[in-house]
């Protein structure tokens, strides 16, 4: 917009005044940056509505002390020899589970219009749905602690350095794994829809693996699926890292696994997102 000002003899003065040009970009470390923050809108959430944890805090004692006293003497013999394989598949079981929540309470944001404003806001659009689900990585260590020291108490003896590295690969897969309930939330009309479906799911797939009993004692064609079963390579690289902290070809699997399932169904979830907000 140019304004010209003339007075009597003096010179016109004129004096421009640019637009700046729209932003139709987000760099990489914006993106980072607003997910981090909408990651702390979730923390926040989490703390002023502690009950969001009871989930975490609860399920991983009471499955701890029911699966392993129920089957320990069954499958092992005692409890104590039952240890190392029960409590890797608790833990896989109980933080692959947890991420189902990250699905019911995204379609409730919705529904609440509360992801509306971040869809008119100038951030990336992955920001929102990347910022709740980093934040529910926070219950996913939760659980994990939980199953960890359980297993403790009762009698498990596991190497520190890979308990470490098994918590830390459990909580990257169920990351990856939540992105499918984040799919289905943008999809769905009602949250009790996305828990109803994401149980159906979840459930076959890891109760029939190898987290609970050995895979040779099942019919031959349940074996086939609980070997390609990507709930199984999770455990077995699990239980290979809490025994010696042996990083084996089950570990690349689940990290494999893990980011093909980012991948493929962030883009998604996005798109589902941006269409239904």
């Amino acid at each position: 917009m140019t304004t010209t000002i003339e007075s009597g003899t003096s010179p016109a003065i004129t004096t421009t005044f640019a637009r700046p040009q729209a932003k139709t970009s987000v760099s990489l470390a914006e993106t980072i940056r607003q997910s981090l923050s909408m990651a702390y809108r979730g923390v926040l959430k989490i703390r002023h509505n502690p009950e969001q944890l009871f989930d975490v805090t609860i399920q991983p004692i009471i499955f701890t002390l029911m699966f392993t006293y129920i089957f320990g003497g069954a499958i092992s013999g005692d409890v104590t020899s039952y240890l190392p394989v029960i409590i890797p598949g608790i833990m896989v079981q109980t933080v692959v589970m947890t991420s189902i929540v990250t699905g019911t309470q995204l379609r409730e944001d919705m529904d609440k219009g509360v992801f509306d404003r971040f869809r008119s806001l100038p951030i990336a659009r992955i920001s929102p749905l990347a910022g709740a689900l980093g934040a529910d990585v926070i219950r996913y260590l939760i659980a994990s602690v939980l199953t960890i020291i359980m297993g403790v108490i009762m009698g498990w003896r596991p190497d520190f350095w890979g308990v470490v590295a098994s918590a830390v690969l459990v909580m990257i897969c169920s990351f990856a794994v939540s992105w499918i309930f984040a799919l289905m939330g943008c999809l769905m009309s009602k949250a009790s829809a996305v828990q109803g479906i994401s149980m159906l799911i979840m459930f076959p797939l890891t109760f029939m693996s190898n987290a609970f009993v050995p895979v040779d004692t099942m019919p031959g064609w349940l074996q086939g699926f609980v070997k390609v079963n990507p709930v199984s390579h999770l455990v077995t690289a699990v239980r290979e890292l809490t025994a010696d902290g042996h990083v084996g070809i089950h570990v690349v699997w689940a990290l494999l696994g893990a980011a093909v399932i980012t991948l493929v169904f962030a883009p998604l979830a996005v798109r589902a997102y941006m269409r239904n907000t």
